[in-house]
């Protein structure tokens, strides 16, 4: 699943090797530092640059759950590029549109 949230972009498997995990990769460490500080506080987040996503942090599933809970419940704004350039800039807010703009290609079939 990939999330795009206004505190960073993640993508969230689940641990091949620990059914009871999930597998929190980003591509910039300020997005998992961002939660671990946000919702998170025992994250442990681990550079490779050797794979795809080169930030990753293993996490139990109930963990994840609660903090995804809290960042729905953390919504507060009514526009959200908005407020993903306010709060991570306008170069990352440059990012999520071409995503979008990407994306609505899939309504224009």
């Amino acid at each position: 699943m990939w999330l795009l949230t206004s505190i960073g972009f993640f993508s969230v498997v689940a641990d091949r090797h620990d059914p009871a995990r999930l597998l929190v990769r980003a591509r910039a460490h300020e997005d998992l530092e961002a939660l671990r500080q946000g919702y998170l506080p025992d994250l442990v987040i681990i550079e490779d640059a050797g794979t795809d996503y080169r930030f990753r942090a293993f996490i139990e599933r109930g963990a994840f759950e609660r903090a995804a809970t809290a960042l729905v419940a953390d919504i507060d704004y009514p526009n959200f590029k908005d407020v993903v350039a306010r709060r991570q800039g306008a170069e990352r807010a440059h990012l999520y549109a071409l995503i979008w703009s990407t994306l609505y290609r899939l309504q224009e079939r």
